[in-house]
């Protein structure tokens, strides 16, 4: 339908018709890329979208990111209205432009914004703008799903013989249309956050374009068709590479303690430190600096670029074999190795090679991280580094191999009263022990034995004591004193649960169905051990039995041993998994599986009295 025109169907429409529960729908989306005389490209998109509920009117507001610096793109024809219906006759009301906002990201980006008007239950809202880039490789990612239904989304191209774009083409549902130059898709369902899943842009219907070779004598497209020229390209920006040269005030002090240091490893982790103390993060992550690095230095603040390349400068300067490697967060969406362009990346880190199996991976922007793990939003995705002086510049897949352990000791005492009182112990290495340091710091003391208690009120915990919180190369061990007064006990019988601590009672795989892989991270291993000392004048009427369980291909291994003598049960839970991605088409036994595991975890322990 034309702009403003609205279909009356539409208009009293008060559900989507194959996802009824959804709060609003986008009716149609359609984007079309062609090329001016002079060769801008032309990127021209309408929207449409239908608000059911009052939860829906959060698509009433609209974000468009462009980059004008230079006149390198240009925003124009923006409109935008709402549509309602007034006994039955389409009522709309337009935004002025004095409603649309814009706001300066950084030296590069601008963010225009705005809000509909008088939107509620029932309401249409539809924009449409154009948007005009200098540079060819501009093209825009087009998304064909969003996180509510589409019903309609179209994007064309019409492109000169002249200019060669090749296509990567993530879509696994029937096409509406399927040509050379037009992709559409109708009836797509809503893609929401799963547990565990990597970015939304990486699941998302999606078309990515990548400009591959230009046949116009004298025009500079500024396209990089492989990783070398992608590499070589940010060596010599001057936003990136040459801010390495670059001087930080103060840095002798710290170069000359590091240089006293005798090894690598000491160095590193001294400078890492030193850089992560004196800067503060801005909360931005750009894969280019903003004020530079001896400018954001001595402000003390800095986006992820500036800080990392400030550490870079001084580890290379303190005689450390130190790289800036280019890398995409988990948020941002996983650097797809066929698509060699700058784009994909959102950061800067710090990369040392210690032999071939072995590296660093530094980033100094997050208080939390520490100089001896790779950190954790990272995984499971690429990098690229960065080599000027050798000019070599390679993608290298980010992961860790080795497990990470939280083990987890618990000595109880069953009172006859239907009670326990004892201690316990939690270990958490790498990953989990950043993960609770994070939590008390940012929480505070109170609510993290709130989360420890894990939203059992029967649990109750008198004192936490922490050590090696502030040691990197040492677990961190909680110990905890508590009691627990013993749900559904009566006169004659005791029921224990043995899950203490673990954070392991809820499972989050309910859904019978999964639209996205499973992403772990990391190799999340637990070793969970309870000691229970039964009450005098009780006895075991029901007891977990030992058992081993494996998923088919034997990826995830669960172990329960139980054993009683002399009065004290002895439990032992074990999970070990030996990879960090299921495909989300073996989530059936995947999801199986995990029922099985958490139902054997709170299998509890009957006590009768004698």
């Amino acid at each position: 339908m034309p702009y403003g025109k609205v279909d009356k169907a539409d208009l009293e429409m008060t559900e989507c018709d194959f996802e009824k529960d959804a709060n609003a729908e986008v009716l149609f989306d359609k984007g079309s890329v062609s090329f001016t005389p002079d060769y801008n490209l032309v990127f021209e998109r309408h929207v449409r979208i239908k608000i059911f509920n009052d939860k829906g009117q959060n698509k009433a507001n609209v974000r468009i990111e462009y980059q004008p610096g230079n006149g390198m793109q240009i925003l124009s024809d923006l409109q935008a209205e709402t549509i309602n219906a007034n006994n039955g006759v389409p009522e709309i009301t337009k935004l002025d432009k004095k409603q649309f906002y814009t706001k300066h990201l950084n030296k590069y980006f601008n963010v225009l914004s705005f809000a509909f008007p008088n939107v509620k239950a029932g309401s249409i809202v539809e924009y449409k703008f154009v948007l005009i880039s200098k540079n060819l490789i501009s093209w825009p990612t087009w998304y064909f799903q969003d996180d509510i239904p589409t019903r309609y989304s179209e994007l064309s191209k019409n492109i000169p013989g002249v200019l060669y774009y090749k296509n990567l083409i993530m879509v696994d549902m029937p096409y509406a249309k399927n040509t050379e130059d037009v992709k559409a898709l109708a009836n797509v369902p809503s893609l929401h956050d799963e547990p565990l899943m990597s970015s939304w842009r990486d699941n998302a219907q999606r078309a990515i374009y990548q400009l591959k070779s230009v046949n116009v004598p004298g025009l500079y497209a500024g396209f990089s068709d492989t990783w070398q020229k992608v590499g070589k390209d940010e060596a010599g920006y001057d936003d990136f590479g040459e801010q390495i040269r670059r001087k930080l005030s103060g840095q002798d002090e710290i170069l000359a303690k590091a240089k006293s240091l005798r090894s690598d490893a000491e160095k590193i982790a001294y400078i890492f430190n030193a850089v992560k103390d004196h800067m503060k993060w801005d909360e931005e992550d750009w894969a280019f600096t903003s004020d530079g690095t001896s400018e954001a230095w001595d402000k003390k603040t800095g986006n992820s670029t500036e800080i990392n390349l400030g550490l870079c400068h001084l580890l290379q300067k303190s005689g450390v074999k130190a790289l800036p490697m280019l890398v995409s967060t988990r948020k941002n969406g996983k650097v797809n190795p066929a698509y060699s362009s700058q784009f994909q990346f959102n950061k800067t880190v710090v990369y040392i090679s210690v032999d071939t199996a072995n590296y660093y991976l530094l980033d100094a922007s997050n208080k939390y991280n520490v100089y001896n793990d790779i950190p954790r939003d990272l995984l499971n995705g690429f990098g690229l580094y960065i080599d000027k002086d050798n000019e070599k510049y390679d993608l290298v897949f980010i992961d860790k191999s080795a497990p990470v352990m939280n083990s987890v000791l618990v000595n109880g005492e069953i009172k006859p009263d239907g009670k326990i009182t004892g201690t316990a112990q939690i270990n958490s290495y790498s990953y989990n022990r950043l993960n609770a340091i994070q939590k008390y710091k940012t929480d505070g003391e109170e609510k993290y034995i709130d989360y420890l208690r894990d939203n059992d009120n029967n649990l109750k915990i008198s004192s936490v004591k922490f050590d090696n919180m502030e040691v990197d190369t040492l677990p961190l061990t909680q110990n905890i004193n508590f009691n627990l007064t013993l749900a559904g006990s009566d006169d004659t019988y005791l029921y224990v649960n043995p899950n203490l601590f673990t954070g392991l009672h809820s499972n989050i795989f309910l859904n019978e169905n999964r639209f996205t892989d499973i992403d772990f991270g990391y190799r999340d291993n637990f070793s969970i051990n309870g000691i229970y000392k039964v009450p005098a004048g009780y006895k075991v009427d029901a007891i977990p039995k030992s058992i081993n369980m494996a998923m088919p291909d034997n990826s995830i291994v669960f172990r329960r041993f139980v054993a009683e003598e002399d009065g004290t049960i002895a439990i032992r839970f074990s999970m070990d998994y030996k990879k960090t991605v299921y495909f989300k088409e073996d989530y059936p036994e995947f999801h199986a599986f995990f029922k099985k595991m958490y139902e054997l975890l709170n299998e509890q322990i009957v006590l009768k009295k004698s």
